[in-house]
């Protein structure tokens, strides 16, 4: 796919976002005790008060955002968007109390939602082929503003607690500029349609986009994915430290390799796997790397021999891209939006459910009074997880994407 001017702003644009939740969480506890006076327990409490409240965010607004680019076109759901981040993190940075933290990361939820637009822009402008590879690319540079953004956040850090909020409220109003000059629309108003506030939410858009035929299975394929995926960033920390004895230098060097090899993942090698394979045989390739590596994880004693498997632990971030293709090519033009606000919702929904299941399980098999001490059971659910998914998807596929799945071709 080429990368032109409007294509690396929606990059940008991606990248932006993970960036602006990455740059904030290595400052966030002591934000929090500055603005409430309280201990590091309590402003522990308070931090995933906020990282809930964003994800709720996103899961409700993600459709919505969608409906309206359906309906308006997606550079001004993009533009409107970045400009309101721009002022969230400028909002953030003097905030002098917590209820406007709260409100800001809030509304920072509610901004950070046009990663659905962003994906649809990439569908209006890909053909059908060449979609997964659109899509590969979008998620790469979400891993790789997740990669980036913890480590700047911590630099930037050192000077004040809040510098990285105004450097975040920089990036995004940069990215602004840069695309009200460059980013011309993408779906022409013959190909839109009228907005209706009955689908332009979770629920709502869930039964409309179920009459599309296959999709109601493979976006439950996609929630068990990432239902199990977010295993990761929910329990890595408590797992490496209670496993190998890490430090979080060595946490978050091992972090970093993860995304690295991620971004490769999803911006180069999916690219080939669809091309030679097919969508359908990359997504069952995913999910079988994702289950293995979730097995192995669960009772791997060496640390060394971790850091050898993330690499391959990463192949399995081929899934999304893959499956996203897959549910495009069965929605209509005028529908894209809609179809990526519901990616976003059920990734946002991940976000909420799965670190409180996973660390409540890591909890339950490393307290003192245990019977079985098992620090990797959680990622041992996550394999549970993964294999249900492969399990539906295989129902879920047309018998066209079985062929280009054996054969490497496109039925005629």
């Amino acid at each position: 796919m080429k990368i032109t001017p409007p294509v690396l702003f929606i990059l940008f644009t991606v990248m932006i976002d993970a960036m602006g939740i990455g740059l904030i969480i290595p400052v966030m506890p002591e934000l929090i005790r500055d603005v409430t006076g309280g201990g590091l327990a309590s402003a522990a409490l308070w931090g995933g008060v906020l990282s809930s409240s964003f994800a709720f965010m996103q899961f409700l607004f993600g459709p919505l955002l969608g409906n309206i680019s359906d309906r308006f076109g997606r550079r001004p759901v993009l533009l409107v968007s970045l400009f309101v981040m721009a002022a969230d993190y400028l909002v953030m940075a003097v905030a002098g109390s917590l209820w406007l933290l709260l409100a800001g990361r809030i509304v920072g939820g509610i901004a950070a939602a046009t990663q659905s637009t962003a994906a649809a822009y990439m569908a209006d402008t890909s053909t059908r082929d060449a979609r997964g590879a659109g899509f590969g690319l979008v998620s790469a540079a979400l891993g790789l503003g997740f990669v980036l953004g913890p480590p700047v956040g911590g630099v930037l850090g050192e000077w004040h607690h809040r510098a990285p909020f105004y450097a975040a409220a920089a990036l995004a109003m940069a990215n602004f500029i840069f695309g009200y000059y460059i980013l011309r629309e993408s779906l022409p108003p013959e190909k839109r349609r009228g907005f209706s506030l009955a689908r332009a939410n979770p629920f709502g858009a869930l039964q409309q986009i179920r009459v599309h035929p296959g999709l109601g299975r493979l976006l439950i394929v996609l929630l068990l994915y990432h239902l199990a995926f977010t295993t990761y960033p929910a329990i890595w920390s408590f797992f490496t430290i209670a496993r190998f004895g890490w430090d979080p230098a060595m946490i978050g060097v091992s972090l970093a390799v993860f995304g690295i090899a991620m971004a490769l993942v999803q911006g180069w090698l999916i690219r080939v796997m669809i091309a030679r394979r097919g969508e359908a045989s990359t997504v069952l390739t995913g999910l079988w790397v994702a289950a293995g590596s979730f097995a192995i994880l669960a009772f791997l004693q060496n640390g060394l021999a971790a850091l050898v498997l993330i690499p391959f632990a990463a192949l399995a971030a081929m899934t999304v891209p893959a499956l996203q293709a897959i549910m495009s090519q069965r929605t209509p033009e005028n529908a894209q939006g809609e179809l990526q606000g519901i990616f976003t919702s059920v990734a946002a929904l991940a976000m909420i459910v799965t670190p409180l299941a996973m660390t409540a399980l890591f909890s339950a098999f490393t307290a003192q009074n245990t019977p079985v001490y098992m620090p990797g059971a959680p990622f041992l659910a996550a394999c549970l997880l993964a294999l249900a998914a492969r399990f539906v998807f295989s129902g879920a596929v047309t018998s066209a994407e079985r062929k280009r799945a054996e054969t490497g071709r496109f039925p005629r």
